[in-house]
């Protein structure tokens, strides 16, 4: 059972972890250095907890420490109560979820080993160019993991997956997709073909066809690869890339933001079973 401590004092370095949640330039330098991520609210952390990571510590206000109970009895963390006037003292921000978790960090695969056939079946990949976004990037693991994609892979300019705000976007659907940062990019498309996948683009190319055309060729192994939310995919990858693919518009309107865009990618080539 994890020992339940009371704490008044936004100083107190226990709270460490927790300090300056809103400064997000910090907590992407701090956080992947250190080893930790922030999980917010009840489902989030118990999603985090069930998928295998270990708890550093948890910050709860007090209505939320018998909703909690089950967690708090099996946690060897620190369990540290608080007001939520501390909590927003502490955090920067107002902790209206009433519940924080620091949880340590996996260290992550390599691309190989993600996409071996020792890890079970792989057909569909999605890969992220830059996204910076982190409630796109959140957004973008929900879509994989409701849809079918076995594995998602960042480029190395790509946003935290796990941090607070993609976490809390992806309502902790990042615990549950395997996913990994590529070395050297875009250079590991050939990894990707290496491991028989056809590398589709997502783009508005000259060449590109429509999403209904890549569905109709029925592609085993597949790799949907999309770019920034402004720019979109860089000219190097597009010209590695074995196709350009498009989601068909009506009203004039070009293209979706990359969250959207992914899920309806997603959902098109997602693999139906018999």
């Amino acid at each position: 059972m994890a020992e339940l401590i009371t704490v008044d004092d936004p100083d107190d370095p226990r709270l460490g972890d927790y300090t300056g949640l809103t400064d997000v330039e910090l907590r992407r330098r701090r956080e992947p250095a250190e080893g930790l991520f922030i999980a917010e609210g009840e489902k989030v952390i118990r999603r985090a907890a069930n998928a295998g990571y270990e708890m550093r510590s948890m910050l709860l206000s007090a209505k939320w420490i018998d909703v909690m109970r089950d967690v708090i009895d099996e946690a060897t963390a620190p369990v540290y109560a608080v007001t939520p006037a501390l909590a927003e003292r502490v955090t920067g921000y107002h902790v209206h979820r009433g519940a924080l978790a620091s949880m340590q960090r996996k260290p992550l695969p390599d691309v190989g080993t993600l996409l071996s056939p020792a890890q079970g079946t792989v057909r569909r990949v999605a890969v992220f160019e830059d996204i910076v976004d982190h409630a796109n990037l959140g957004a973008a693991f929900r879509n994989a993991a409701a849809l079918g994609v076995d594995a998602v892979l960042l480029t190395p300019r790509c946003a935290d997956p796990l941090y607070r705000r993609a976490v809390k976007v992806s309502m902790g659907s990042v615990f549950h997709v395997p996913w990994t940062r590529l070395a050297s990019w875009p250079e590991d498309v050939g990894l990707l073909r290496g491991a028989g996948f056809t590398t589709a683009a997502l783009c508005l190319s000259d060449t590109s066809i429509t999403l209904d055309e890549l569905v109709a060729r029925q592609h085993e192994k597949l790799a949907l690869v999309f770019g920034t939310e402004g720019d979109g995919l860089t000219p190097e990858v597009l010209a590695l890339a074995d196709t350009h693919v498009r989601i068909p518009m009506d009203a004039g309107v070009d293209s979706l933001n990359v969250a959207a865009a992914s899920a309806v990618a997603f959902y098109a080539t997602r693999v139906v079973s018999a």
